[in-house]
């Protein structure tokens, strides 16, 4: 008999062990007999590693071979007369308006224009459901559905130059500003068109001075940060070596065999020396993380510090901590809020570690307790390198030398324990006088709001702080918190100091508005000159819109179109005048619209957005 060749295609070695390594893994929960790791791998010839990323590889892609039971969709209808009719004025628009849809089929930049006239063709055609209306004006279902009830993120636009060297003389700046007086697009877009369609060999940063400085487009400022001064006043008071002690945690990852496992680092540090007294490594950072790690502290230096300084995370203000600590005669100290040098001792540590840890990869037969182990080992070894290392600035001697060097007196640690309680006693005297001075009704809802979001707050420190605020911001800011935790945008393992950013943010913005909203109506009552135009544009628009949703719009629409803020806040307030006319049945829909209209304006920045919807959210249904 002759021989036939095998004709099937040859298959890797590392696939072919992959796929046994899968296969095993069902045998095994199946109760069936099936080979070890070491034999499928020596028998098939691959690297272990590579098996194993095969292995995910391809118990990623088996659930695409199976389709989906039932028939295919049936064929889409076909579409009703409406949906010609709004695809041809569409299409007029689009002719009518360059630069208003830029791009190509994967990604498309609309302009505010195109956008509000999809929104208005939606109001004028409401027997076309969302779909239908999508396909009349090719913009996807996802990014129409965006537009009716979500924000946009803004585009950014960079303009940073010297305009005053451009003069209209030059054939090339007229040609710039003449088709920027048509352009209905973005300012990016447009310095392609100038240069690819138009031939004018101009950059962003000059196309950007010529339209500055003859004033049809300025540039968006960001606006500065000034320093916390209150976090300036003192310098972080330290006595001798262990004295305090200042606790943190932070999330470090372990990487096993294409696995991430993370687990809490948490670590003390001698506030006085520098030197690393105790750690633990644990799943989360709670409670028994900060417990473990002062118990390491203590099995390493001899003896508990007089205080432990921490941050206002919930789990480090329990009542078991408080009194575990106690029993060792160690004060629990809150850290101030707003201060971050107060933790910058183990936040320097922790940046010492990422600098000079590797990349904790590991490789072998495990489990997790042996990737605890094994980080914990690590942990162990870079405290102990950096404790018995000299210190240039310290004259060459060693954390370790440090913290034997000083022995306190008597008198020194009565005076430091002295020192640390009245500093507990100022935050707790401080703590009592604000709660006396809050609102109750403000504290009445945040504690509702703290029982329904599942806020731990042990010591009530982070509703105090809240609580500060007026009630507008803190309603606003717990809308706010749970918006985002319905739409899934907030951070990982937020707790109420997020609410408590937001509130502080919200309670700082409404401030400006109102003593803006004041310095408008004083001007309006003085008939400034500044607001002439404005006034008599108003008037105008109240005789041609006799409506109230086409005067919305309209004013809407100007709010949007303002280079000034004093002047967008002139329409946001002629807003709320209408607002104040309307009956309260009729605002919730008028709200919509305004908010909807505003949302798909990404001629405006995220931020302006959201300050005008809760603007309009106050005139329209205010708490005050």
């Amino acid at each position: 008999m002759t021989a036939t060749a095998d004709a099937s295609p040859a298959i890797a070695p590392s696939v072919i062990a992959g796929l046994l390594l899968a296969a095993r893994d069902q045998l095994l929960q199946l109760g069936l007999r099936s080979e070890d790791v070491e034999r499928i791998v020596e028998k098939t010839g691959a690297a272990r590693s590579s098996a194993y990323e095969a292995k995910v590889k391809l118990l990623a892609t088996i659930p695409s071979l199976v389709r989906p039971v039932g028939r295919p969709p049936a064929p889409a209808a076909p579409p009703p007369a409406q949906v010609d009719a709004v695809t041809r004025e569409v299409l007029r628009f689009v002719m009518d308006h360059p630069g208003c849809v830029h791009g190509g089929p994967q990604r498309r930049v609309y302009a505010d224009s195109f956008r509000r006239l999809v929104l208005d063709l939606h109001q004028k055609h409401p027997d076309l459901d969302v779909e239908e209306l999508a396909r009349a004006v090719e913009v996807p279902l996802d990014t129409l559905r965006d537009w009716l009830r979500a924000p946009v993120p803004p585009e950014r636009e960079p303009a940073d130059s010297d305009p005053t060297a451009w003069k209209t003389s030059h054939l090339h700046i007229k040609t710039v500003l003449t088709a920027w007086e048509r352009w209905e697009g973005g300012f990016v877009p447009f310095c392609e068109y100038v240069r690819e369609h138009l031939r004018v060999p101009y950059g962003r940063t000059a196309i950007a001075a010529i339209l500055e400085a003859h004033g049809v487009r300025l540039r968006k400022k960001r606006e500065g940060r000034s320093p916390d001064e209150s976090a300036l006043r003192e310098a972080f008071q330290t006595f001798f070596p262990g004295a305090q002690w200042v606790g943190d945690g932070t999330p470090l990852v372990v990487h096993l065999f294409g696995e991430a496992f993370t687990f809490n680092l948490e670590l003390n540090v001698d506030a006085r020396t520098g030197a690393f007294t105790g750690a633990s490594i644990r799943d989360e950072e709670d409670s028994a993380a900060l417990l473990e790690a002062t118990a390491d502290g203590k099995s390493t230096t001899g003896a508990a510090p007089l205080a432990e300084l921490v941050d206002n995370r919930p789990s480090n203000l329990t009542s078991e901590v408080r009194e575990a600590l106690a029993a060792d005669g160690t004060l629990l100290i809150p850290a101030t809020r707003a201060r971050p040098q107060n933790k910058g001792h183990v936040e320097g540590a922790f940046g010492l570690f990422q600098q000079r840890a590797p990349p904790l990869v590991l490789d072998g037969d495990t489990e997790r307790e042996v990737a605890r182990e094994l980080l914990r080992l690590v942990v162990t070894t870079w405290a102990r390198t950096l404790n018995h290392r000299p210190r240039a600035d310290r004259g060459g001697k060693s954390r370790v030398e440090l913290y034997g060097i000083e022995k306190p007196t008597p008198e020194q640690i009565q005076q430091a324990r002295a020192a640390l309680e009245e500093r507990l006693r100022r935050q707790e005297a401080a703590r009592r006088t604000l709660r006396a001075r809050q609102d109750p009704e403000v504290r009445k809802l945040l504690a509702a709001a703290f029982a329904y979001l599942g806020f731990t707050d042990p010591g009530g420190q982070l509703l105090d702080a809240i609580a500060r605020y007026p009630l507008v911001p803190v309603t606003n800011g717990i809308a706010i918190f749970e918006s985002k935790r319905a739409a899934r945008t907030l951070p990982p393992g937020v707790d109420a100091r997020y609410l408590l950013g937001i509130v502080r943010n919200l309670s700082q913005e409404r401030e400006a508005e109102l003593i803006s909203e004041s310095m408008l109506r004083q001007r309006l009552e003085l008939r400034d000159a500044l607001f002439g135009p404005l006034a008599k544009r108003q008037k105008s628009l109240l005789v041609e819109n006799p409506e109230a949703p086409s005067l919305l719009t309209k004013l809407v629409d100007e709010a949007i179109a303002a280079t000034r803020s004093i002047d967008r806040l002139f329409w946001l307030c002629a807003v709320g005048d209408l607002f104040a006319k309307t009956p309260e049945p009729a605002r919730p829909e008028l709200y919509r619209l305004a908010a909807r209209r505003l949302n798909t304006a990404s001629s405006m920045p995220y931020g302006e957005r959201l300050k005008a919807v809760r603007f309009i959210a106050d005139k329209a249904f205010p708490l005050e």
